[in-house]
């Protein structure tokens, strides 16, 4: 959802500025008046939703190279079993985490 907030701010942006380079009228048309509505909604899209995914986009990639290594060594080792324990774990922490922190946000009081 993030993603798509931040590229459709940053279309609407673009449209309002493609308007006032002179097509479909340029300033003082109809569509100039309908771009600068159009940016007026995009402009806290591009602003919160771009911000607001780039540390979880920091969190799942240190993550990952914090898990993957210690999951590989183990499976090189002839230590499958291991490798599956040591990825279930990380796998009942997030989904634990994800649980723990929608019922937060929906408790009331």
């Amino acid at each position: 959802m993030a993603v798509f907030l931040a590229n459709s701010g940053g279309a609407w942006d673009n449209a309002k500025k493609m308007v006032e380079d002179g097509n479909y009228g340029g300033k003082g048309s109809d569509a100039h008046a309908a771009t600068v509505i159009g940016d007026t909604v995009g402009d806290p899209f591009k602003d919160t939703a771009g911000p607001a995914i780039n540390p979880l986009i920091k969190v799942m990639n240190l993550v990952g190279l914090l898990i993957t290594p210690a999951i590989v060594a183990f499976a090189l080792e002839g230590n499958e079993r291991t490798s599956q324990i040591i990825a279930a774990v990380a796998t009942a922490v997030i989904i634990a985490a994800l649980v723990r922190s929608r019922r937060s946000s929906t408790l009331i009081g």
